[in-house]
């Protein structure tokens, strides 16, 4: 009781200076959030999915202060891409900044704007699928984001898409706090590739909720900035239907704290969902991949491929699921998760689950932590590589299989760079 209480008192102070809009059917939909979240409270250290990441930083009253990063060292990520520019500066949506919203076989709308339609094609999509997502674990940060998301982008994808939509967060203010909320509908046969890169704000709370239908293919790249005292918890939930595609990869340098959540559904026979992650983690670093994947039906495919290198005491946590249901026959489920320790003070905390209602199917989880392989790296220096750069070729290898889920190459390429500039920084 004493927990439960603290929970709520928690959600009072957190949500108490945040604004409420019940008009319209977002206003329902936010009405409906918060009845879940009033029902949960947020969470606290005590909580199962919580017991290795601590949660005060993301749900205290006010966000401590994260100081701007200058990354003018770098080109933007994704420049070279012709995609359609979407910027949220600390969670505000920048005009200006952002290129027009139309875009060939594409509807994009802003969530800010939606509540004014009485009827608008994201009611059976917002709030839905995290509200779905909160059994059998119960998600509420993503409630408190439903309920209370400023702004975002409602996509509604009805063919191939003429080319990647890019939404590109900015951090300006040490001490921003900003709740965005997403929703694609990609159509049957339709395709759509979604790139999302920045820091976005000192304190961030996101949600992503992707309905894939039948024989459609949604693609998702991210890059998660640099600014290394941010803070941020981010859930993607996504539905998908028969003989349709879901990939997700993100990349995660630096910031203090970030907990991903991804929870996929696969309800449609013949359904393929592949989520992958490779962080990189120096000094006070904790990241955090929580991820819940359910397979519904029959002859379905999953993986889940993450990778983590980290040094001078950094934290990596995965906690991953697979949930095969009665007559989810034919299913494949594959889930790796490993860490590369650089010194002795690192950690990595794992807790891989398996759980099967079907008894025709081939699952298999792992999970591994160990140090640079020194014989391949003598064996490298042996044949004239310079140890700095033969520490960074293993580093890399052993990211790589997370990376190989990037269909695009010249995305995945310019991934590697990114990480290789990173290990270059910090002296690996």
């Amino acid at each position: 009781m004493a927990v439960a209480q603290a929970k709520l008192d928690v959600l009072a102070a957190r949500i108490a200076g945040l604004s409420f809009d019940g008009a319209g059917w977002l206003g329902a939909a936010r009405s409906q959030a918060l009845a879940r979240l009033s029902a949960m409270g947020l969470p606290v250290k005590r909580d199962e999915y919580w017991r290795y990441t601590d949660p005060s930083a993301l749900t205290s009253a006010e966000p401590a202060p994260a100081a701007v990063f200058d990354d003018s060292d770098e080109a933007p990520l994704f420049d070279g891409i012709d995609r359609l520019k979407l910027v949220f500066v600390d969670g505000i949506f920048d005009a200006e900044a952002s290129d027009d919203l139309a875009l060939s076989g594409v509807e994009i709308e802003r969530l800010a704007t939606a509540p004014a339609a009485d009827i608008h094609w994201a009611q059976g999509l917002y709030g839905v699928l995290e509200g779905r997502g909160q059994n059998p674990v119960e998600r509420p940060l993503a409630a408190m984001n439903s309920a209370f998301a400023t702004d975002g982008v409602l996509i509604r994808v009805t063919a191939q898409a003429a080319k990647p939509v890019n939404l590109i967060y900015r951090h300006v203010s040490a001490t921003s706090d900003a709740i965005l909320h997403h929703c694609v509908k990609v159509e049957s046969g339709a395709e759509l590739t979604l790139l999302e890169n920045g820091p976005a704000a000192a304190r961030f709370n996101k949600v992503l909720e992707v309905e894939v239908a039948d024989g459609a293919r949604f693609h998702h790249i991210r890059a998660q900035g640099r600014d290394h005292e941010r803070r941020a918890v981010t859930h993607i939930f996504a539905r998908l239907g028969s003989e349709s595609l879901f990939k997700s990869f993100t990349m995660t340098a630096n910031g203090r704290l970030t907990r991903n959540e991804a929870i996929l559904e696969l309800t449609g026979d013949d359904s393929v969902a592949h989520v992958a992650g490779a962080s990189l983690g120096d000094g006070d670093f904790l990241h955090d991949d929580t991820v819940f994947i359910t397979h519904a039906a029959e002859r379905c495919e999953s993986r889940q491929v993450y990778k983590k290198v980290l040094k001078n005491g950094a934290t990596g946590v995965f906690q991953g699921k697979i949930l095969v249901k009665q007559g989810a026959q034919k299913t494949d489920g594959y889930q790796i998760s490993q860490s590369l320790l650089l010194d002795e003070d690192s950690q990595f905390l794992a807790k891989p689950e398996l759980e099967i209602y079907a008894d025709d199917v081939k699952c298999s989880h792992g999970s591994t932590s160990g140090a640079i392989d020194e014989t391949a790296l003598f064996y490298l220096q042996s044949r004239g590589v310079p140890k700095r750069i033969a520490q960074s070729l293993l580093v890399l290898a052993f990211l790589a299989e997370a990376i190989q889920e990037i269909e695009d190459e010249a995305i995945a390429e310019d991934i590697r760079q990114r990480l290789d500039n990173w290990l270059h920084r910090h002296e690996l």
